[in-house]
């Protein structure tokens, strides 16, 4: 895959890196993050020159318009080091594109393909050593843009500021994943935002989250808002279900994000043979699947987690758990999909992308 990258970086390095403080064996998702990140500001109505610069706070207006009407979006992504050595990125052409479509869904600017791509590749190359050899190694990729323009009346910003951070991670979920299915809550609405990522989709999860754990469920399956009866997403991935030998998913919409790990399993279990629908699939029919036996498995999939198998979940007070299978497509299609990651198997689709 050749995508545009550009030269025009200033690069600012830190004095001394901080990666020997590090215990890569035993680091929480997201909270640990490397020396440098990347900053590019649009202002006048134009991109100016990125900067790569040591990783730190700045500062902000109090009346920022991120604060106070919530113009903010961002990608995850991944970059990973192959047995050689070598570090891949995995689609990043999918996350530009779904940046900007979350971009103008939120009437931010565009970002152009030489900033967000050269900019990706200049800072993993900085921070290569980052990025740990092994199996579930990777570093964690968090491009973002903010709304920096002051002021608050309620309009959107001119002003704005793009940012790549970078976290080296694990395993995004350790232990049994147990969800409850939505029955009153809502993650997304037609017409609304559920489509773009957008920080505003995820702080509304967090309360009803909340609820789900101090039940004992670590995620919730979002339904649709207007029946709750259509079954759309898990937690913060989209999600899958394996009735007899079909899987299913929800087809995107204005309401589901456009995954790009749910677009890469759907490609993989199409060329091993695997039928595929996506299509609506009610609540009902899971619930009649795991009494009679046809509900063989239910996965997440995202960024982050990659697959995610769910082990059983609870609707109006009653808890199906879901049988072991030995025959699992999530954990099938989880090894085909890391091991094109990884280069360990050869990407016949195109998708990896060389620092």
């Amino acid at each position: 895959m050749m995508l545009k990258t550009t030269s025009e970086i200033d690069i600012v390095r830190v004095e001394k890196s901080k990666i020997n403080e590090v215990d890569f064996e035993n680091i929480a998702f997201g909270n640990v993050f490397t020396d440098h990140m990347l900053v590019c500001d649009f202002k006048e109505g134009k991109w100016g020159k990125p900067t790569i610069k040591p990783y730190e706070p700045f500062m902000i207006d109090p009346s920022a318009k991120v604060f106070h009407y919530g113009q903010a979006i961002f990608e995850g992504m991944k970059a990973y080091r192959d047995e050689n050595d070598g570090i891949w990125l995995f689609r990043p052409d999918q996350n530009l594109e779904r940046f900007n479509k979350s971009a103008v869904r939120m009437a931010m600017p565009e970002i152009t393909e030489d900033i967000f791509i050269g900019g990706l590749k200049a800072i993993v190359e900085l921070e290569r050593e980052w990025v740990k050899r092994g199996p579930g190694n990777t570093l964690y990729i968090r491009p973002f843009m903010i709304a920096i323009g002051s002021g608050v009346i309620a309009q959107p910003s001119t002003q704005y500021r793009f940012m790549i951070i970078l976290s080296p991670a694990r395993a995004y979920y350790s232990g049994d994943v147990k969800v409850i299915i939505a029955e009153h809550y809502s993650r997304a609405a037609n017409g609304g935002i559920g489509a773009a990522k957008a920080a505003g989709n995820y702080s509304s999860q967090f309360y009803p989250q909340k609820l789900a754990q101090e039940k004992g469920f670590q995620q919730i399956i979002w339904t649709d808002d207007a029946t709750h009866t259509k079954l759309e997403e898990a937690g913060t991935m989209n999600v899958f279900f394996r009735i007899n030998d079909t899987i299913c998913t929800a087809p995107t919409s204005e309401r589901i994000l456009d995954g790009v790990t749910r677009k890469s399993l759907i490609a993989l279990a199409k060329r091993e043979g695997i039928q595929v629908e996506e299509r609506p699939v009610l609540v009902e029919e899971l619930v009649k699947g795991a009494k009679d036996g046809s509900l063989k498995e239910i996965f997440g999939a995202g960024t982050a987690a990659v697959v995610s198998p769910i082990v059983g979940f609870q609707y109006q007070e009653n808890y199906y758990e879901l049988p072991k299978q030995e025959n699992s497509f999530a954990l099938q299609l989880k090894d085909k999909l890391t091991k094109i990651q990884y280069k360990e198997a050869e990407d016949t689709f195109g998708w990896t992308v060389k620092i």
